[in-house]
């Protein structure tokens, strides 16, 4: 159908062949994606077989919910298309992450007691959805020492804060909800050796590649003497700003990042409250006490280098009452949480690596025959 006999169509017909309307055609006309082949002595508008081409692209690329800016794109750049589609994609899995938050939501609020859900109305109304870390974030950045280098605090706080998951459940949900609502009440975590003077840098590295070995082999150890259930809570317990991972140290391809004071808690087995830091960690570890002891001997290390010791019975003595001094049970429940977050296959968060090292330093004392040769760090 052509009226004119030129081989153009009117606004009409070009309408009619796309299957469209009179409306859709000059709303693209007009913001220039459907450029015209001329018009007629009273400037009606004609096209020519291009347009339509174009005009059905057109339609394509918007019945995937593309905005016309980057339709236009498309169209005037053969390369636009795979950026525009891996936005797009960015943005729709923003949105599915947003919607199965507002389920898991509304789960949480369906399956609990009447009773509770005062409360949990109370915290889930203090979350974005999907959730921010901001708060997280700013909570580890408080307890880095001043003039600590940009990288590593980056690194420690990358490592320390969980990233919500995409598909959480109701119990997720409440997790990272009452995590949020721990953090942004709280004082910034105590600084890690608070009042002892020590080196942070060579600490936090020195540690990080302690966590990563104990991460990578965690094969149980020789059974401490004593009941573990029954050992010191601070020893076991992961001190405040150390950084703890299960990749490699800082540095690395992987970064490590804090663990805390207080009870050993990290998944969603552990104990916090009452519970003591060294059956949390023995929980958390399967019941099984760390295995490497390359990996206890650098955890020690670290601490000697950073304090300008030698790593002795003497001192793994002296560190163990400087991990008792440094307990935070606010810490503890932080890390607690944060193991609520994380899948099984993620392995154990960076406070229950601490803490079962620490665990490991009360099973090393309590047999002396074990103890190693007198060294220094990087030896």
């Amino acid at each position: 159908m052509n009226s004119g006999g030129d081989g153009l169509w009117s606004i009409g017909e070009l309408a009619e062949r796309a299957r469209t309307t009179v409306k859709t055609v000059r709303f693209y006309s007009d913001r220039g994606l459907l450029p015209e082949a001329g018009r007629t002595g009273g400037g009606h508008r004609r096209y020519g077989p291009p347009a339509l081409e174009r005009l059905l692209l057109i339609r394509s690329l918007r019945t995937l919910d593309l905005p016309v800016t980057d339709v236009g794109r498309v169209l005037d750049r053969d390369d636009a298309l795979e950026d525009v589609v891996a936005r797009r994609l960015g943005e729709v899995g923003r949105r599915l992450t947003a919607l199965r938050w507002h389920e898991a939501s509304l789960l949480l609020l369906q399956d609990c007691a009447p009773d509770e859900r005062a409360e949990r109305l109370r915290l889930l109304g203090g979350l974005s959805t999907p959730p921010d870390t901001t708060a997280l974030a700013r909570f580890w950045r408080r307890s880095l020492p001043v003039r600590f280098p940009a990288r590593l605090a980056a690194s420690v706080v990358e490592a320390a804060v969980p990233q919500p998951p995409d598909d959480p459940t109701p119990a997720q949900v409440l997790a990272f909800a009452r995590l949020h609502e721990l953090v942004a009440a709280a004082p910034a975590p105590a600084v890690h050796l608070a009042g002892v003077d020590h080196r942070p840098v060579p600490l936090y590295t020195g540690l990080a590649e302690a966590y990563e070995l104990a991460a990578a082999d965690p094969a149980p150890a020789e059974p401490a003497s004593a009941d573990p259930t029954s050992a010191d809570p601070a020893a076991a317990g992961p001190l405040t700003g150390a950084p703890a991972t299960a990749g490699p140290a800082v540095g690395g391809p992987a970064t490590a990042g804090p663990a805390t004071a207080g009870p050993a808690v990290g998944g969603p087995d552990a104990a916090g409250g009452p519970a003591t830091a060294a059956a949390a960690a023995a929980a958390s570890a399967g019941g099984r006490l760390p295995g490497p002891r390359q990996a206890l001997d650098r955890f020690v290390a670290a601490y000697a280098d950073a304090l300008g010791a030698r790593d002795t019975m003497v001192f793994r003595r002296r560190l163990a009452r400087l991990l008792v001094a440094g307990a935070d049970p606010l810490t503890g429940r932080y890390w607690q949480l944060a193991g609520e977050l994380r899948a099984p296959e993620d392995g154990p968060t960076a406070g229950a690596v601490h803490g079962r090292l620490c665990l490991a330093l009360k099973s090393d004392l309590a047999g002396p025959e074990r103890a190693p040769a007198v060294r220094t760090w990087g030896a």
